[in-house]
C-alpha cells in the first residue's frame, strides 16, 4: 500500500470519527452518503475503528428488515480530538486545592475566565450580534471546541427586534478539567454572557451531564 493510500484511509477514518462526534450516532449507510464513500469502504473503516476501540455499535430493529448497527464513539474515540488541558492541569489544580483550598481555586478559575472574556470581547468586536456570534464560534473552533452556530427563526421577531442564535460545541477542549472541576462550566457560561454583553445566554446542552454536545441559546435584547 503506497503512502497516499494510507494517508487517504487515515483521513477518511478521521472524517468518520468527526461525523460521529458531531452527530452522536450514525448508520453505515448514512456515513457513506455524508462522506461520499462507498458502503463497502465505510464498513471496512468502521470495522478497523471498532478494532482500535474508538467506536462501538448497537443493533436496532428498524421496520421488518434486518437489524441495523448504530455506531457511536467510545470514550477512547472522543479522546482523539483536541484536548488542550491534559492530566498535568488536573494534577496542578488538585495540588493547588490542597495548598490554598477549593474556594481559592474556584476564585482563581473565575479570574481566568474573566480575563478570557476580555480577550474574546476584544476579538469579536462590536458589530451586529450575528457577526459577533459567528466570530466567537470561529475562535472557539480554532481552540478545539468544534463550534458551530446558526440563527433561530422565531415568530414575531420582526415586531420585537429579538434575534436568537444557537452556539454548539461538539468537543470540550478542557473536558478533563471540567469533569474534576465542574465549576469551570459555570464560568464559561458567564464568560459568553460577558462577551455578548447585550444578549441573554442560556445553556441548553451539557457534555458533562452525558449529552453529546454543549449548547447555548443566545437571545439579543
Amino acid at each position: 500500500m503506497n503512502m497516499m493510500t494510507t494517508t487517504q484511509q487515515h483521513s477518511t477514518k478521521q472524517d468518520i470519527l468527526q461525523y460521529l462526534l458531531k452527530r452522536h450516532q450514525a448508520r453505515a449507510q448514512e456515513l457513506a452518503e455524508a462522506l461520499d464513500i462507498s458502503p463497502q469502504a465505510t464498513r471496512r473503516h468502521l470495522k478497523d475503528l471498532q478494532g482500535e476501540g474508538l467506536i462501538n455499535y448497537e443493533s436496532v430493529q428498524i421496520g421488518m428488515g434486518r437489524p441495523q448497527h448504530i455506531y457511536r464513539l467510545t470514550s477512547q474515540g472522543r479522546d482523539r480530538f483536541p484536548n488542550s488541558y491534559d492530566q498535568f492541569a488536573i494534577s496542578f489544580l488538585d495540588t493547588l486545592a490542597e495548598t490554598v483550598g477549593p474556594e481559592q481555586v474556584s476564585q482563581i478559575l473565575h479570574k481566568q475566565w474573566q480575563r478570557k472574556a476580555i480577550e474574546y470581547r476584544q476579538r469579536v468586536g462590536t458589530g451586529p450580534v450575528g457577526d459577533r456570534v459567528a466570530k466567537l464560534a470561529e475562535i472557539r473552533q480554532a481552540e478545539g471546541y468544534m463550534a458551530e452556530w446558526y440563527a433561530v427563526e422565531t415568530q414575531g421577531e420582526a415586531a420585537t427586534g429579538e434575534q436568537r442564535y444557537i452556539l454548539t460545541e461538539h468537543n470540550c477542549a478542557i473536558s478533563s478539567v471540567a469533569e474534576s472541576f465542574p465549576s469551570v462550566c459555570g464560568h464559561e457560561l458567564e464568560m459568553f454572557a460577558a462577551v455578548l454583553y447585550d444578549c441573554t445566554v442560556e445553556r441548553t446542552h451539557w457534555l458533562v451531564n452525558g449529552e453529546h454536545r454543549c449548547g447555548y441559546l443566545i437571545i439579543s435584547h
